[in-house]
């Protein structure tokens, strides 16, 4: 129970958690009912940059969801240009997040980072198709013992505003290690290796670093799912 209240705290958080009381503190100075508003938005600061442990598979060949949220969309679309990995399309499948989820990013497959690009742009809805074309981003790409490679991307949203990444070109990583954060609200889409067929469908939450969404040594078609009662 106590590992459920008292979840860790991303260290980028801190200093809007105190600017979030600081302001809380000066409207209950003015009338209690604006000081208790303050107060909730404080506790809603401190929940939004929640840091928990995950669990994540470990067999090779997997691909892991890079954030909490909801899958938005599955598409075929090319990779964004600055990764230079052509112009042939992929399985992209973009996972959503509003602004009660788990914001912290974790890498989809285990490799070596081989490219991180930001590219500026606009603050559309991140809900729409054109945001991953459009929008302020972060594109990454790891490359893998064999040779696989597979693209990432980091999007700003209406809301959110500043895009973290903690790692750099040359660096290993692990599949579920965290490799950044977005601000209040954002998306981030997966590129899928060609022949790779998703795991997850549209409408699926999924879990950071937990919800496995495509298995690179199988053979199995696309899942369908449907809500049942």
């Amino acid at each position: 129970m106590l590992k459920i209240v008292f979840v860790p705290i991303h260290r980028a958080g801190w200093p809007f958690i105190a600017c979030f009381a600081a302001a809380a503190v000066g409207l209950w100075l003015v009338a209690m009912p604006l000081g208790l508003f303050g107060c909730v938005l404080t506790l809603w600061c401190v929940y939004f940059f929640r840091n928990p442990d995950r669990m994540t598979p470990t067999r090779e060949g997997l691909v892991i969801s890079p954030a909490d949220g909801v899958v938005q969309m599955i598409a075929k679309a090319s990779p964004p240009p600055e990764l230079e990995m052509g112009d042939e399309p992929r399985t992209r499948v973009a996972v959503f997040m509003n602004v009660f989820n788990v914001h912290v990013n974790r890498a989809p497959v285990s490799g070596t980072i081989s490219a991180v690009r930001y590219h500026p742009g606009k603050f559309l809805n991140a809900s729409l198709d054109k945001a991953s074309e459009f929008n302020e981003r972060m594109s990454l790409k790891i490359t893998q013992d064999n040779g696989t490679e597979v693209a990432f991307v980091q999007i700003a949203g209406l809301v959110a505003r500043r895009i973290l990444c903690f790692v750099k070109e040359g660096v290993n990583i692990k599949a579920g290690e965290r490799f950044g954060l977005i601000r209040f609200g954002s998306r981030v889409d997966i590129y899928l290796p060609d022949g790779v067929e998703p795991l997850v469908s549209v409408g699926q939450t999924t879990i950071g670093g937990e919800t496995v969404i495509a298995d690179m040594g199988s053979k199995e078609a696309a899942r369908v799912a449907e809500v049942r009662q």
